[in-house]
């Protein structure tokens, strides 16, 4: 997910940034069983990337009148007040939040030269702070009955023995410590690091309740990686998917172009459909809305109908 598409897609969200109970059972085997034979794969529902600031029935309501059953939630105020707003608002629209997301505080900047130094668990000035920030989303997660946090974890080292690899490790490992208390998932949405980067990390960390936010996009967008080959080496961690389309980066200081997951792109969701298949994955695509000239709610629905067919198809044998 990247800044200039949370602010212009979720105005409608009062313009705050892009941005199942059953979690216990999830930690250590996997939401949405991931890894079960692929020979008779449940069809995957879907979900959209939201964000709250103050009024999670607007945001609710919009979701539930599109037809999504489930929904990814960006939420920066943890307040009691808010979550008891928040769960409310879920049962009355019959919403799942499957997934919470915050981030913070501190500075992130979303291109590939301030980018490193600023974003995710990776900078030691800020990571103490957005440890402690995620821990208590968390806390929040658990009133609410989500399952899963997510966040980018950062411009991870591509070498372990950079001093600033071990110790993003132990923050993933202590945050995934106390998501597991409350009986939670932790998870990585993938993009500013390579695919083995990621899996190095997720092994090093050493928790059985660690997985991956296969955000496609982003792995083009930063140019760290083709998603349907990313799979071979990731495909066993993901337990949550992004749907939007991307172009590779051509400039060195920023990220490449996104559009909606219906257009044609570098992504090529008709594989990575097929191959999330064999994988098992059985979970949500939640659809991350890239607003367009015909706008922001018929591009969802216009990025629902296409993965729709693409879900639909037979896996090939």
């Amino acid at each position: 997910m990247i800044k200039a598409n949370r602010d212009a897609a979720l105005q409608t969200y009062n313009r705050r940034g892009f941005l199942q109970s059953a979690a216990a059972a999830a930690v250590g085997t996997g939401l949405y069983g991931a890894g079960l034979s692929a020979d008779t794969p449940k069809p995957m529902e879907f979900g959209l990337l939201v964000s709250i600031s103050d009024n999670p029935e607007k945001v609710f309501a919009h979701v539930h009148q599109l037809g999504i059953p489930t929904a990814h939630v960006a939420i920066w105020d943890f307040s009691p007040a808010m979550a008891t707003r928040f769960r409310s608002a879920l049962d009355r629209y019959d919403v799942e939040a499957t997934v919470l997301f915050s981030s913070g505080p501190g500075e992130e900047k979303y291109d590939l030269v301030q980018g490193p130094p600023t974003f995710g668990l990776v900078p030691s000035r800020y990571r103490r702070e957005r440890i402690d920030h995620l821990k208590r989303a968390s806390d929040f997660a658990k009133q609410v009955g989500a399952p899963a946090v997510f966040n980018q974890w950062g411009f991870i080292p591509e070498v372990p023995s950079d001093p600033l690899y071990e110790a993003t490790v132990e923050a993933v490992r202590e945050i995934a410590r106390h998501c597991k208390g409350n009986g939670q998932m932790f998870f990585n949405e993938t993009g500013q690091e390579t695919p083995i980067t990621l899996l190095r990390t997720i092994q090093d960390a050493g928790m059985d309740n660690v997985g991956l936010v296969l955000d496609a996009g982003n792995l083009v967008l930063y140019g760290k990686g083709n998603p349907v080959d990313a799979l071979d080496v990731i495909g066993t961690y993901v337990r949550a998917v992004h749907a939007k389309g991307a172009f590779y980066p051509t400039d060195p200081r920023y990220l490449g172009k996104q559009v909606p997951a219906s257009q044609r792109s570098k992504v090529n969701w008709p594989r990575l459909i097929q191959r999330l298949k064999r994988l098992g994955y059985e979970g949500p695509i939640t659809i991350e809305a890239v607003p367009t000239q015909l706008g922001l709610d018929q591009e969802i629905l216009n990025d629902k109908a296409y993965l729709q067919k693409l879900i639909a198809q037979n896996v090939p044998k």
